[in-house]
């Protein structure tokens, strides 16, 4: 069975070198913040930016009005789509 994405913990573990948490640790200590938060927060900001970007389409001008176009003028229904539109069950 696979494992879920997210556990029901509020722990996330981290292999890195000792090298690497001593860094991490006298920049945060320098921020005045814990390791946790300092580590945590452009981890989050990052995140949220990969998310934001693709869950958002951008579109060009031209596409865009492209779009409206076929929105306000669509093309007439082909053989596939008929076909498809028939094969979907009723509401009940």
């Amino acid at each position: 069975m696979p494992r879920i994405a997210v556990d029901d913990n509020k722990r996330m573990n981290l292999r890195v070198r000792p090298e690497q948490k001593a860094t991490l640790m006298r920049a945060a200590a320098l921020k005045n913040t814990d390791l946790t938060d300092f580590v945590l927060r452009p981890a989050l900001r990052e995140a949220e930016a990969i998310i934001e970007a693709a869950d958002h389409l951008k579109l060009s001008e031209r596409d865009s009005l492209r779009v409206l176009e076929l929105l306000e003028n669509p093309p007439p229904a082909n053989a596939k789509l008929r076909a498809a539109a028939m094969a979907m069950p009723l509401p009940a």
